[in-house]
């Protein structure tokens, strides 16, 4: 099954981000080894969030990454969901 998750980002994202920003790819590039995450990216025009394409037996695995990356625990991220892609 393929999920997306969907990160809302603060005003300051872009100003911010660089401070974690080699934690974050670290467990970015941990899920793409175990195949879990496909493609992940910033939105732009405006820069007020991120999509990331997960595969995965089920919802919990995008959202255990949500919840331990960086860029949401120092509240660059302000916002998050999971949603399933069909």
């Amino acid at each position: 099954m393929h999920y997306l998750l969907i990160y809302d980002t603060a005003p300051d994202y872009l100003e911010r981000r660089g401070e974690f920003r080699d934690a974050h790819l670290a467990l970015a590039w941990q899920a793409v080894e175990r195949g879990e995450l496909l493609l992940g990216g910033a939105t732009s025009n405006p820069p007020d969030g991120a999509v990331l394409l997960f595969e995965a037996g089920s919802a919990d695995v995008p959202a255990a990454f949500a919840e331990a990356d960086p860029y949401v625990r120092h509240g660059i991220v302000t916002g998050w969901r999971v949603k399933s892609w069909n």
